[in-house]
């Protein structure tokens, strides 16, 4: 599977898209709908109306590139949230593996002064 790196922004879209929509397309959509800059260090995820298809969309350097997931017989867990979700690159790995995002915790991390 491809892996992005952890430093990486990822930006959903919360509602449904046409499919047929292209590069192009897409770019506009993170800029008027997203409200968020399609030149950016980041990718921006979409799905279709089934969620059986995820697109996402990334610029690198010199030109944007386009990654899409077809699932065969299962659908795409869709997080629900009011504003424009972020992921951490592992939340977007968790999704595309089909793991349910409301549902996962971890434990929270710990600091301490000395051993004993």
């Amino acid at each position: 599977m491809f892996r992005f790196d952890e430093g990486l922004k990822v930006y959903l879209h919360r509602e449904a898209i046409d499919f047929r929509v292209g590069l192009n397309g897409l770019a506009i959509l993170v800029e008027q709908a997203l409200e968020l800059d399609p030149f950016a260090e980041a990718v921006y995820v979409f799905r279709n109306r089934r969620r059986d298809r995820v697109k996402i969309l990334g610029w690198q350097r010199n030109g944007f590139w386009l990654l899409m997931k077809r699932l065969e017989e299962d659908r795409f867990i869709w997080p629900d949230a009011v504003t424009v979700p972020t992921l951490t690159v592992e939340q977007l790995h968790w999704l595309l593996d089909g793991i349910d995002l409301a549902v996962v915790q971890k434990h929270p991390r710990r600091f301490y002064r000395r051993v004993a």
